[in-house]
């Protein structure tokens, strides 16, 4: 199942690609991230880094521990993630963060699919609004890092 989103933000890039690369920030404001932890951080010659993060997430009554290579590159603003172990047969995601009218263009991409035919069938229908959901978490987050742009 593939998913991408669009949206525009008043925030600066560099503030955004930091808010989002911040994974261990994650379960103060994404209500589903129960616990995360990341090990192996390493950082390339060009200044991109990786670590790998293991994510235990809850949905009422399901709960579920995944683990994740993430890339930061904050040269292009951009972040990658893929799969290392969990319930996902695939899970591949990224994040940009495009300079645009003052403020930043989110584009967040994902591609994922379940191991369990049943767990994607019911997660099937709702997935456009979490991917929503989470976004929103991201919105509401910065708004409370950076303050309302709209206020002066």
């Amino acid at each position: 199942m593939r998913h991408r989103i669009s949206r525009q933000s008043p925030y600066a890039p560099d503030a955004l690609f930091g808010l989002v690369g911040d994974v261990l920030r994650y379960p103060e404001f994404v209500p589903w991230v129960r616990s995360l932890r990341t090990w192996n951080a390493r950082t390339e010659p060009n200044g991109a880094d990786w670590l790998d993060a293991e994510v235990q997430v809850a949905f009422g009554p399901v709960g579920e521990r995944f683990s994740t290579r993430v890339r930061r590159d904050p040269a292009l603003r951009r972040i990658d993630v893929e799969l290392i172990s969990g319930p996902f047969r695939r899970l591949r995601n990224r994040w940009d963060f495009v300079p645009e009218d003052g403020g930043t263009r989110i584009d967040f991409d994902i591609d994922f699919e379940f191991r369990s035919r049943l767990l994607e069938g019911l997660l099937a229908g709702n997935f456009d609004r979490a991917a929503g959901r989470l976004l929103t978490c991201f919105e509401d987050r910065a708004r409370a890092l950076f303050g309302d742009p709209g206020k002066t």
